[in-house]
């Protein structure tokens, strides 16, 4: 058994051949034996080593060997020459495959060979680059200096790194706040630049990756207006068609390393769905199963007190903090002295407390730990016997990334998906090979999306003047000229014979650009009675979270939220320890402005293209820890607007009279089957459901019947609306079977209940939603045989 978790790896299936799905623990062994559902073993695999390449330096390679490489792997040596060799690289091999040695290789070579060069290292999170940082301090030559610099790099010492430092580990928002608007002050650096890493490069996708490809064409183009044409080499999960993905995001074309030759543990992967609550029902009497929060806080407790070291990756701040409590709680139960070595880990903490705690679980002093995706990325965490994972995280990249957290030593480790009550962790507990044996998803992002061009380009031409040449041969053509025609007019920039120019007015557009993507900074959330600064939440996201009467965690204290001034920018809170929680409520609208895409096939038609959805926070719930909900409150927040993009269907009414759905039943058939299709289109894109949203109606405006839109939560769209147009029969297939095959009645979280629901979840008809998807991939030629591969 696995650290007394009841699970045994030598009965489960191999992941070869026709898997044996009903290897699940006797009762006597697991306590639940419905909530386990299914168990696959993961065999573990020898690694094929090469020889080190001649061109690395002897000081280098006898630094490596003895931190214990004694050889590097078949496909660092193969990645490592390509860079050599001057090719723009992309790596894409699974977590703790040692990715990061084939930029070192070359990187730290070309910096020893050239004693002048430099090279500027690029992170999606300040703990990604600080633990590469800490890891390149160990074997840098001397004269390198590699230096941070980010936000929390102290103002007296970027102007060290600016003049010193050899290789700069940054990110991208230092990079598009601070490099490039003052390339002047940088020049020597980018004269004399060689290599540019962008690490953990499958997180730019969406808003956040389309802005992050222009900026990587800023970059690019700066660093050529110096006569530095530097090799960029990225490091990425595994991900489908990396090459295609990475020269999408880079503009150049990128060589692909896939064939991993790195040796991996045996792991143990379970499914678990948490048991129904039957003393309690949720929305309209719907079965309630238990939190996977509370399932994974059970989980973490239990592999710590057996002296297992874990992580248990939740889905949001607030439920790392109330993992973590819940786990140091039973801990203490049995063994006080054990509870101080549990801890949350999360984004928005202060920088002092991020480099505390990642120092702690770095030296083993901390046993479990309960995080958000913020662990998922490179930190090296080693020997780690378990991860938990409190739902499905969005991807199959994602799941991988932190269950590749567990396994780094030799020894067999543990994986537990814990589903939450959502159509998607359904589907894939009931359903493990639709993740484990399925290729992963295609990274989606849009740089040609006018809402990231616009501004991008505004800073490009403040950086230096845009010309026509680079337009065409960098951001685009055609697009792009219809975007700089518009900011022309609007007065934001002047067009001249030479090209399109920034009006020197002292202000430099970078300064207002959030790259990362929601358009609306940050909201500080600030003790009301001290003015002390806990933290901090997405803009974007703040009237759902921090609502005037929001409950809001921070190191495991309670906080009330007092007011919320978007305009400014902050929350008031105050201390306040309440035995509820809330949950904020909203309303919707969709206009249809343009289609892109159409076509009929029988009484359906499906639709994409560009829409305007408005939605307010117009309430919340005060909930009991068992869903019991108190009262509702109503809120005075204002709309917010964007035009975005969407894919949506039409049913002719005599269809569906024809399927035996009337009138009266149409509205909660569609609503039903609108909350399913956006819980499974993670499984084809990536993405989470609170990336995307929706609307079902019986009678739309704009098209004048009975109506299904599925749309992206980005300003412009992130691609997500357009993948689900492309893979429509699969997605929606795949919807269907989710829907059919859950064991409530009447519908429940787990199959077309929503989280998010503005209309409290009604109304509802679980049996109308399947009668409609059969309508309508009957009238696509789809079926039951379509696969879930994202492909």
């Amino acid at each position: 058994m696995l650290a007394g978790s009841g699970i045994d790896p030598s009965r489960a299936s191999d992941g070869t051949g026709a898997p044996d799905l009903d290897s699940t623990p006797d009762a006597d062994d697991a306590g639940e034996p419905d909530s386990l559902r299914h168990v696959i073993r993961l065999p573990p695999r020898e690694g094929r080593v090469a020889d080190w390449p001649d061109w690395v330096p002897d000081p280098l390679r006898e630094s490596l060997v003895a931190r214990g490489v004694e050889r590097p792997w078949s496909h660092q040596a193969h990645g490592a020459q390509l860079v050599r060799d001057g090719h723009d690289v992309v790596v894409a091999t699974g977590t703790a495959s040692g990715k990061s040695l084939v930029y070192q290789l070359p990187v730290l070579a070309g910096l020893h060979d050239d004693p002048r060069a430099t090279a500027l290292y690029l992170a999606p999170t300040k703990a990604l680059a600080a633990d590469q940082l800490r890891a390149l301090g160990e074997i840098a030559p001397e004269g390198v200096r590699p230096s941070s610099f980010d936000g929390d790099t102290p103002m007296d010492e970027r102007d060290w790194v600016r003049k010193h430092s050899r290789w700069v580990f940054s990110n991208p928002d230092m990079v598009h706040r601070s490099l490039l608007p003052w390339h002047g002050r940088w020049s020597a650096f980018f004269r004399r630049l060689e290599f540019i890493v962008v690490d953990e490069c499958h997180t730019y996708r969406g808003v956040f990756g389309s802005h992050v490809s222009l900026l990587l064409r800023r970059l690019l183009r700066v660093a050529a207006r110096y006569g530095a044409h530097p090799v960029v080499v990225m490091a990425s999960a595994t991900v489908a068609r990396p090459a295609e993905f990475a020269s999408r995001l880079t503009g150049r074309d990128v060589v692909a390393v896939t064939e991993d030759g790195s040796p991996h543990a045996g792991r143990t992967v379970a499914f678990w769905e948490p048991p129904l609550l039957h003393e309690i029902t949720g929305d309209n009497g719907a079965p309630v199963r238990r939190a996977a929060g509370s399932e994974a806080a059970r989980m973490l407790a239990d592999l710590v007190l057996e002296g297992a070291r874990t992580l248990a990756f939740v889905r949001s701040r607030r439920a790392a903090e109330l993992t973590a409590l819940g786990a140091q709680r039973q801990v203490r139960e049995i063994d006080p002295d054990l509870a101080e070595r549990v801890a949350s880990y999360r984004g928005g903490y202060l920088p002092e407390e991020r480099r505390a705690l990642e120092s702690a679980l770095a030296r083993g002093e901390l046993l479990g730990v309960a995080t958000t995706n913020a662990l998922e990325l490179g930190v090296d965490i080693s020997g780690l016997d378990s991860v938990v994972l409190a739902g499905f995280p969005g991807t199959r990249a994602s799941f991988w990334q932190q269950a590749g957290r567990a396994g780094r030593e030799r020894e067999e480790a543990l994986v537990v998906l814990v589903a939450r009550d959502d159509p998607l962790d359904t589907y894939l507990v009931h359903h493990p090979y639709a993740l484990v044996g399925t290729p992963v998803e295609t990274c989606v992002l849009d740089p040609t999306n006018p809402y990231v061009l616009a501004p991008q380009l505004a800073c490009a031409a403040a950086e230096m003047p845009l010309t026509t040449v680079d337009v065409a041969e960098i951001f685009g053509g055609a697009p792009a000229e219809e975007v700089l025609d518009a900011l022309v007019e609007e007065g934001v920039l002047r067009r001249r014979p030479a090209g399109w120019f920034w009006p020197d007015t002292g202000v430099r557009p970078a300064a207002t650009v959030d790259i990362r993507g929601s358009g609306l900074g940050q909201v500080a959330m600030v003790e009301a009675a001290t003015g002390r600064m806990l933290g901090t939440v997405d803009g974007g996201s703040a009237p759902g979270t921090a609502h005037p009467g929001a409950v809001y965690l921070h190191r495991g204290e309670s906080y009330v939220v007092d007011e919320l001034d978007l305009e400014a920018g902050i929350a008031l809170v105050h201390p306040e320890d309440p035995d509820w929680r809330t949950e904020a409520q909203s309303v919707s609208d969709v206009e249809v402005l343009d289609v892109a895409s159409e076509r009929r096939t029988g009484p359906v038609r499906v639709s994409f293209g560009d829409v305007s959805v408005s939605s307010q926070v117009v309430g919340y719930r005060r909930r009991t820890p068992d869903g019991t909900v108190l009262d509702t409150t109503a809120l005075d927040l204002p709309v917010q607007t964007l035009r975005t993009r969407s894919v949506w269907y039409t049913i002719d009414d005599e269809a569906l009279a024809g399927i035996g759905l009337d009138q009266a039943r149409i509205p909660g058939a569609l609503h039903a089957a609108e909350h399913a299709a956006i819980g499974l289109l993670p499984l084809f894109a990536i993405c989470d459901r609170w990336d995307i949203g929706g609307l079902s109606t019986a009678l739309h405006p704009d098209t004048g019947l009975p109506t299904v839109f599925v749309h992206d939560g980005h300003p412009g769209g992130a691609g997500l609306a357009e993948r689900g147009h492309a893979v429509l029969g699969r997605w929606l297939a795949a919807t269907r079977a989710a829907v059919r095959d859950c064991e409530c009645r009447t519908g429940c979280p787990s199959c077309v209940q929503s989280p998010k629901c503005g209309n409290g979840n009604s109304p509802l008809d679980k049996a109308g939603a399947v009668a409609v998807l059969d309508l309508v991939l009957g009238a696509l030629g789809e079926d039951d045989a379509s696969s879930p591969d994202a492909g």
